[in-house]
């Protein structure tokens, strides 16, 4: 690693800064306006973003292997979190009336399970795969998101919510929600359309939308986080983000050089494991009746620990400015 600091401050201005305008404009605006700024960037920023940055994407280099990686990580946090599930419920005592040592209630369970296991490698991942590794590279970041998080978090962890879930929407509805979302429709779009010749105009134009569409998701992020009231549940969810953030990136990290990618695709595929609950665990958990308070706290302080813990992973795994 060597002379990351200059990156690292402008990814820093660039993440703080949306996410603070974001927060005091939230704290200012009705609720209704993240929740209609969020229907436009689903619908139409992220899906124009996501097409945009494709066409400057290299898709060689066994890009494929990142939906691997993410489902790999999702499992292994999975895992992981059910093994401390059942170690945290165990008797503290010897006696056979002895009550455990930390009791669960089934929502909230489901919720641990799932901040252990999908992470924002949408709105906080693709900004942070840009700025790291550059648009050439966005294509590892994308399918990490698209085929692995979101495909996971609307498959997997709406099989974990039935289960441990105190209400449960139908399972058509949640597939439908799935089919509907409209970046895996752009995702297949950008793929047919990446080779055609577009005017220079209009490339660069689609462009700069992109990159104004990854400040808008920043500003929401902010404005969705200043709307959260509850951060109790400390022990609970830094549990769960020690699992996510630091022991899952670790453990498939030190995999990654075996499978000979490039460097820059080692990071994106690191810094995407390393990422913070997703919000659409909250989606989820508020869907199924899981336990929000410990939603909402593990997605706040790993959202914010996230600036913490980033630069360890650009010094642990070598980061350059070059590489970027």
């Amino acid at each position: 690693m060597t002379n990351f600091g200059p990156k690292l401050l402008g990814l820093y201005l660039q993440l703080g800064g949306g996410i603070a305008i974001g927060w005091l404009l939230g704290r200012w605006l009705p609720p209704s306006v993240a929740l209609r700024l969020g229907q436009g960037l689903f619908w139409v920023g992220v899906p124009l973003s996501i097409f945009s940055f494709l066409r400057q994407t290299d898709l060689s280099g066994g890009v494929w292997i990142a939906p691997i990686a993410a489902w790999a990580a999702m499992l292994l946090g999975i895992g992981l979190a059910a093994l401390w599930l059942r170690r945290s419920s165990r008797p503290s005592g010897v006696g056979t009336g002895d009550r455990p040592s930390s009791p669960w209630t089934r929502p909230s369970q489901g919720s641990f399970l799932l901040s252990s296991m999908v992470g924002n490698t949408g709105y906080l991942g693709y900004p942070i795969a840009l700025i790291i590794a550059g648009p050439q590279h966005f294509g590892w970041a994308l399918f990490y998101d698209l085929i692995g998080s979101t495909v996971g978090a609307y498959g997997l962890g709406v099989l974990i919510a039935a289960r441990y879930g105190m209400s449960a929407p139908s399972n058509l509805q949640m597939l439908q929600a799935l089919l509907k979302n409209p970046a895996l429709a752009s995702l297949l779009l950008g793929l047919l359309w990446k080779d055609q010749p577009m005017p220079a105009l209009l490339e660069q134009t689609l462009s700069h939308l992109a990159w104004g569409v990854i400040g808008v998701a920043l500003v929401l992020l902010g404005m969705r986080l200043s709307q959260i009231s509850t951060w109790d549940q400390w022990p609970h969810a830094i549990a769960s983000l020690t699992i996510k953030m630091l022991i899952v990136p670790l453990v498939l990290g030190a995999a990654l050089p075996w499978l000979g990618l490039s460097s820059p695709a080692q990071q994106v595929l690191i810094l995407q494991m390393a990422m913070p609950p997703a919000f659409a665990t909250l989606v989820i958990t508020e869907a199924y009746d899981l336990d929000r308070s410990l939603t909402v706290t593990s997605l706040a302080v790993g959202t914010f620990s996230l600036l913490i813990v980033l630069p360890f992973w650009l010094w642990l795994f070598g980061f350059t400015a070059s590489s970027a």
